[in-house]
């Protein structure tokens, strides 16, 4: 007998990368940056909604995010059941995150699969996620293995995590799964020329595939302070009182590197997880003078003797290039960001500059 799939999608992130455009009071899981004509289409979180449409009913998709960010959440997932909207009181990375949604998965259907998938990523087509999500959970119901989502890498990149992956131990639907030799974590890029080199690194993508069961018996194993806290929790203590003394650790460590059994199925279908404004270039259509533009809400840009740069506005707003190369210009209300697209992942020391100097910024 097939088991109940629950999708959990974690949607608590801060995205300052994506900073003046994500702030804390609407991250970057919520903007319309990806998707649609002109690079903007609907905030993130719905597209993820929308992936699951045909696999996952509403009544079994269950969202985690700060507390701060639940009217977000409703405001872009009307369709989203109000019990399903689990509020953390503070943020402390995937593996609390995942944990207290299995402890809600495990009291409405301890014998289910769960798909736990990030708010923020690009994924194309939609169907080919489906297909591999549940290949995914064929073998998460067969082996009580636990399943990540590994993405073949294009270029030696230093800003994800890799799998190496051994070898074939099931198909389903012509999905391969693929024994988990180990985890490595961001590498310098020496290293990740190797990886790229040898052809069996994957990088991951942060999508997981389990069976209820078998993601709470190895957060008993490994992360024992946790999982006895949630039960205190269960059994009536105070959330944020417990959650705050839960460590800071994302599931990967807490959880997976730690597991005996973990496999992968290599996707290779168009995977983003639009880390930062230079990735948002790439993903978006070249238009005139080879520039990028995402402007939702009408907004324009006008360029003369402009070229390779990408810009983001949202309302009605001008944004004028002239006679500038590869640049990021962002406007989003009272900030605005000039960079080199190849410095588009030092924004971050912008954020934490302003946490000091002008935390009304943020």
């Amino acid at each position: 007998m097939s088991r109940s799939l629950y999708a959990v999608i974690m949607a608590g992130g801060s995205g300052t990368r994506f900073w003046p455009a994500s702030r804390t009071a609407r991250p970057k899981q919520f903007l319309p940056i990806v998707g649609g004509s002109g690079g903007g289409g609907s905030p993130m979180i719905r597209q993820t909604w929308e992936r699951l449409d045909g696999l996952v009913p509403p009544e079994r998709i269950l969202v985690v995010t700060a507390a701060d960010q639940a009217g977000l959440v409703r405001d872009c997932l009307p369709d989203l059941p109000e019990e399903n909207l689990l509020a953390e009181p503070m943020a402390r990375n995937t593996a609390p995150c995942v944990a207290l949604a299995a402890f809600e998965v495990r009291r409405r259907d301890p014998d289910s699969i769960q798909v736990v998938l990030p708010a923020d990523h690009l994924i194309r087509p939609a169907e080919a996620f489906r297909r591999s999500v549940r290949a995914a959970a064929a073998e998460a119901g067969a082996s009580g293995a636990l399943l990540t989502f590994g993405i073949r890498p294009t270029h030696p990149a230093t800003g994800y995590g890799y799998i190496q992956s051994g070898e074939v131990l099931a198909e389903h639907d012509g999905e391969r799964v693929l024994r988990v030799k180990r985890f490595v974590e961001k590498p310098e890029r020496r290293l990740a020329e190797e990886f790229l080199a040898s052809g069996d690194f994957l990088w991951n993508a942060g999508i997981f595939v389990w069976s209820t069961r078998a993601i709470l018996d190895a957060v008993a194993e490994h992360a024992p302070d946790l999982y006895a806290g949630l039960e205190r929790v269960e059994a009536g203590a105070e959330l944020a009182r417990t959650y705050a003394g839960f460590e800071k650790q994302p599931v990967d460590v807490a959880i997976l590197e730690r597991a005996a059994s973990v496999r992968t199925i290599a996707i290779d279908y168009a995977w983003s997880d639009v880390g930062s404004w230079a990735a948002l270039a790439e993903l978006t259509e070249a238009g005139a003078q080879d520039n990028r533009a995402v402007l939702p809400g009408g907004a324009r840009l006008v360029a003369e003797d402009a070229t390779g740069c990408l810009v983001f506005a949202e309302g009605e707003q001008v944004v004028a290039l002239v006679g500038v190369r590869d640049l990021v210009v962002v406007q989003a209300g009272n900030a605005t960001l000039v960079c080199p697209r190849d410095r588009a992942q030092d924004v971050r020391r912008i954020v934490e500059r302003l946490r000091e100097e002008g935390p009304e910024f943020l």
